[in-house]
């Protein structure tokens, strides 16, 4: 049993003042026992005799002998006093026994398993007695004489604050794993429950996409709890990204899930290292069971493990769903590419770029169309005079062997033909008590929104969809937004969003029916669509901003979140803070390096924009990646299906005992024998590498089996990636 050192503290001081009262309740005792032999000793030495005429002294004054009275003499009452003293600190001896033994038991009431409960928190240790984990309570202590333990759950029924639900419960789902089951109930309206876990002491992973992307988490100036919730972070840097979970790994082996029904806000303090887990329903955007009493709830489980693997593994398989199939097998092997990067999007504009990636001798899975291809955004049909003969185009690319996909959105515009549509049938998200559309501005204009809680919005949707893929063949779609931050301040939909992010989870199952070469960029509890995932859109810049360096920890993150078909957005970014409207030629190369050894490569901007040299790079790299990394990939995603591993893992993942392993966010595994180290700094023909404990053969031929080792200033030409294949 571990007692936490105050309540330690506090036993050892009701065991001292126990034994020091009882040593004087004895010497008191004792000491009454004296004193009566000495009054005895008095008495005998001076006895009254008979007195005779003329005696004087004692004799003569004992003449006279009053009437005899019941009198207690003073050796008696000595003996009494003393008597009385020590009966009165024995009991004070029996009330400290009885202080103590209540300490003691409380306690041992107050830890289940490994866990110590105090008023102010709580703390996790491993086996060997080390504290792992710490949870304080921020909006209010616990009174700890309401508390109580019953078998293995600790309850207690009231705070500073009022009266509460609370306990704690162990549970061992396998023998490895210890789980703890934590939930804070207030019994009141437009109460606050706040706990803050440090952070400090180790690292932690997981959570959500953000715009400036670590890994593992840095925890940078301080955030009062905001609402937890999937948001553009293009256009709002402080939000969410469009993939989170409410999910965190540490390297000391503990994960946290907070429960789905909590109105769940995250915070953080850098000066402290801790995250701020907030429960509210004032000042929200999510909203209480109609019909039930504001009362709120924060419920989360801590497990621990034996390592950071392990623990991650169960987790996934016990709170994660699983895709149930993989995505098209050539959508991995052959790149795809984007119309994106084009300054008009018109027929002939669409058939010339088909025409120069044949041309130049490159393949491709799919063609997309992307954004601009329709008379306003909300319609469902090709620009008439953009295209005047669609369906003969469409033609052509599948002549060629182009599948095509289309790019779609939520949104209808004010003056799309298919607004006033969607305001007679109630197809949008509305403006709260009213049946008008809470129009809402997105990067291309004002719109409504579709309310993909109602299903005669989703069938209409889902009809526009197969209409536009019967009518000209098209493989697929290109799903864009779906963000929660894109609904009003203010809403009202079919169904009530308790939870605004269910939102973007009702938005990506619409991709089910497609999801062979269907593509997402948002993700709530979405881990069962088959589809590929793509992190939000990156500049073309260097750093950890949405640009190269945010890559590997973006895929680390959502790949820790339960999304393994991953894109990692098109290579070289999309130009968005370029004064010349290109990628450098050096970034453009080394993105295109990194993208091989992803689960699936996309281009936009063509190589053969800049010159040769860079279109026999991406050959090289095209081909590397259908001979190497596919066929593992591939391998990987069938295993998703079962155990929803990640794809593109950390090093810690085979390196559990490696304090470097937990910091390196430049290098990834693709499963647990390809090692890949790619160049990610302006300049550079040369970087670090570190390789975890094993035998690694370089690709270029070199055995390196003294591990773990950091090779300094490994050579990279221009033209190579860093990779290295475990080989025992």
């Amino acid at each position: 049993m571990f007692v936490n050192p105050q309540t330690s503290r506090r036993l050892h001081s009701h065991i001292h003042g126990f034994v020091f009262l009882l040593l004087i309740s004895f010497r008191m005792i004792s000491s009454g026992y004296k004193i009566r032999l000495c009054a005895e000793s008095v008495v005998k030495m001076y006895q009254i005799v008979s007195a005779t005429v003329g005696d004087i002294g004692i004799g003569a004054m004992s003449c006279y002998s009053p009437p005899k009275r019941n009198r207690v003499s003073r050796p008696s009452r000595s003996l009494i006093t003393a008597s009385s003293l020590g009966v009165i600190l024995v009991l004070s001896a029996m009330v400290a026994w009885c202080y103590y033994y209540a300490s003691l038991q409380k306690a041992n009431r107050l830890t289940t398993e490994r866990l110590d409960l105090n008023k102010d928190g709580f703390v996790i240790r491993n086996q060997a007695g080390v504290v792992i984990f710490k949870m304080a309570f921020r909006s209010g202590t616990l009174d700890l004489d309401s508390c109580s333990k019953e078998g293995q759950i600790l309850t207690c029924d009231k705070s500073i604050a009022g009266n509460i639900n609370f306990f704690i419960e162990a549970v061992k789902p396998k023998d490895t794993v210890e789980c703890y089951r934590v939930r804070w109930d207030e019994l009141e309206e437009h109460r606050v429950v706040e706990h803050v876990m440090s952070c400090s002491g180790s690292h932690w992973y997981g959570g959500a996409e953000t715009w400036s992307q670590h890994w593992p988490i840095v925890v940078k100036g301080q955030q009062t709890p905001k609402p937890f919730i999937t948001g553009d972070i293009r256009y709002n840097h402080q939000a969410f990204g469009g993939i989170l979970e409410r999910y965190w790994l540490s390297s000391n082996a503990t994960a946290i899930k907070i429960n789905n029904s909590v109105p769940f806000h995250l915070g953080w303090d850098e000066t402290n290292r801790t995250l701020w887990f907030q429960a509210r329903y004032d000042d929200s955007p999510y909203r209480p069971d109609p019909g039930s009493p504001q009362h709120v709830t924060l419920s989360y489980r801590v497990c621990v493990g034996l390592d950071v693997t392990s623990i991650h593994k169960y987790m996934v398989r016990r709170y994660f769903n699983k895709p149930n199939k993989v995505p098209s097998e050539v959508v991995f092997r052959q790149p795809m590419w984007s119309t994106r990067a084009l300054e008009e999007v018109n027929q002939e504009k669409i058939l010339k770029y088909a025409s120069d990636i044949q041309k130049n001798g490159f393949n491709c899975s799919h063609l997309e169309l992307y954004d601009r291809f329709t008379s306003g955004y909300g319609d469902f049909e090709l620009d008439p005079i953009k295209f005047p003969n669609a369906s003969a185009m469409f033609q052509k690319l599948r002549e060629d062997g182009f599948q095509v996909t289309l790019w779609t959105h939520p949104f209808v515009n004010y003056n799309s033909v298919n607004f006033g549509v969607g305001v007679e049938r109630g197809l949008f998200v509305r403006v709260p008590d009213s049946q008008l559309p809470a129009l809402v501005r997105w990067w291309n204009g004002i719109a409504g929104i579709l309310d993909f809680t109602n299903p005669e919005a989703r069938d209409w949707y889902a009809l526009k969809l197969r209409t536009l893929k019967n009518k000209y063949a098209v493989a697929s779609f290109k799903f864009d937004a779906g963000e929660t931050s894109y609904l009003p301040h203010q809403f009202s939909t079919f169904a009530p969003l308790q939870d605004p992010s269910t939102f973007t989870r009702r938005y990506t199952e619409m991709a089910i029916p497609f999801n062979d070469r269907a593509e997402l960029r948002s993700g709530y509890q979405s881990q069962n669509i088959s589809c590929f995932f793509r992190i939000i859109d990156r500049d073309s810049l260097w750093g950890y901003t949405l640009g190269l360096k945010s890559i590997i920890p973006t895929v680390l993150t959502i790949s820790i979140l339960g999304y393994q078909f991953v894109l990692p957005d098109i290579i070289g970014g999309n130009a968005y803070s370029n004064l010349t409207g290109f990628p450098d030629r050096e970034l453009y190369i080394r993105w295109l390096e990194l993208s091989a050894f992803m689960p699936a490569m996309q281009f936009s901007l063509p190589p053969w924009h800049y010159d040769d040299e860079v279109v026999n790079i991406a050959k090289k790299f095209i081909a590397l990646h259908k001979s190497l990394v596919a066929p593992r990939v591939l391998e990987l995603a069938g295993e998703v299906l079962y155990t929803g591993d990640p794809i593109i893992r950390p090093l810690w993942w085979i390196a559990t005992d490696d304090e470097a392993a937990y910091k390196i966010d430049s290098q990834f595994l693709i499963g647990d024998d390809l090692l890949v180290a790619p160049v990610l700094e302006p300049g550079k023909q040369e970087r670090d590498i570190y390789l975890p404990a094993g035998r690694w053969r370089s690709y270029k031929g070199e055995y390196f089996d003294k591990g773990p080792i950091c090779l300094t200033d490994y050579p990279v030409d221009l033209d190579e990636v860093a990779y290295f294949v475990w080989s025992g």
